[in-house]
């Protein structure tokens, strides 16, 4: 679909409420976004971005996203959802990083999906002039968390694994919806994306910094959590501002319409690397790696949070609720180099580039800044 197209929900025939509300959008921009997941480490840093380029936002999560217009829903109660999203009847674009997690594949890739078809389902009764949704993805479409040893640098082109696989199952949604519908899609790839908000489990950032911080806290020295192998392995970094810029890119470019894009900082990194420099910007020492389990290993460690939350102020005591360290360790533990291919997305118009070493040392800096670590 190109820009200037008409919604089938517009022709003759039906009401004008369709013809009021596209009265209503900016005639300059055409351009009101809703963003599913926005208080994630994604959509966060999203919101933040279409409003500073002059995007009309509105947030959809849980909890109100401060300083956007939100609709706090539940996307896998249909009802719920079609009435919230009444109110989101100007929306144009659609940026769609909403997730809920299950240890059960299956059970993941389903509610997933329905979630995503909750919204669509939502916005198509609300006669949305809907034109496009970005969707992210991982590198979990590569199949790295079923064991796979990956071909590096991994392309858009790579055959799929066998599913359930929760981006698999999205994908296919929009497909078969794209195909009847006026508007069309386009699915970016990140990987291990770095940002400094908390209330997301997947935010590396956070799990160095709290593993950092209860490190310096106990007078040790800050080791890597994970194998001497996934110590030495390459792999890579997506900054949730260059992720941000490119939605706004994915969003607007006709010639990315239908495509999946890898979408990283353009470089790579071994974490026997990145790891000195982290501990040299805190002012820690390092020593050999020891592997641990961390969500076994940090389990005893709320009680010591706790109280460097009250000696420092810090905005959240609970470490339950501020680290998620499985996360840590999948990343900690992965034992084979973790290279996406970002040449299509670089062909296809967008070349922004990041030092990840620099990217995970602002967002640290930025989250002490917040008080969500200590100084």
């Amino acid at each position: 679909m190109h820009g200037g197209d008409v919604p089938s929900c517009w022709r003759v025939g039906e009401t004008s409420a369709a013809q009021e509300i596209a009265e209503e959008i900016d005639v300059t921009t055409g351009r009101t976004a809703l963003v599913a997941g926005a208080g994630g480490i994604i959509g966060h840093a999203l919101c933040h971005e279409l409003k500073a380029q002059g995007w009309e936002v509105t947030a959809v999560a849980r909890r109100p996203l401060p300083g956007f217009p939100s609709i706090p829903v539940d996307l896998t109660d249909a009802a719920a959802t079609a009435e919230a999203l009444r109110q989101a009847m100007k929306t144009t674009h659609v940026f769609y990083a909403a997730l809920s997690p299950d240890p059960d594949l299956s059970i993941e890739a389903e509610r997933n999906g329905r979630m995503l078809a909750n919204l669509l389902d939502g916005l198509e009764q609300a006669s949305a002039p809907l034109q496009r949704v970005v969707i992210y993805q991982g590198f979990k479409i590569y199949g790295i968390h079923l064991g796979a040893k990956v071909p590096t640098p991994a392309r858009e082109s790579d055959p799929p694994h066998m599913p359930p696989n929760i981006y698999l199952a999205q994908e296919a949604q929009l497909r078969r919806r794209a195909e009847r519908s006026s508007w069309d899609y386009v699915a970016l790839r990140p990987d291990v994306v770095v940002g400094d908000t908390y209330g997301n489990p997947m935010n590396i950032a956070l799990v160095v910094g709290v593993f950092a911080a209860i490190s310096g806290a106990l007078g040790i020295p800050l080791r890597f959590p994970g194998t001497d192998k996934a110590f030495g392995q390459l792999v890579q970094f997506t900054d949730s501002g260059l992720l941000a810029r490119a939605s706004l890119w994915a969003a607007t470019s006709e010639r990315a319409s239908g495509e999946a894009f890898n979408v990283t900082n353009g470089d790579v990194f071994r974490w026997e690397r990145m790891w000195g420099d982290v501990a040299r910007h805190l002012g820690l020492e390092t020593a050999a790696p020891v592997p641990l389990t961390l969500t076994r290993h940090m389990a005893d460690k709320g009680p010591l949070w706790a109280e460097l939350a009250r000696t420092h102020g810090l905005v959240e005591p609970d470490l339950n609720k501020l680290v998620g360290w499985g996360f840590g360790d999948f990343i900690f533990h992965t034992e084979t180099d973790v290279i996406s291919d970002v040449n299509k997305i670089y062909r296809y118009g967008f070349t922004e580039r990041m030092d990840s070493t620099e990217s995970l040392l602002a967002a640290l800096d930025s989250l002490k800044r917040q008080r969500i670590l200590p100084l």
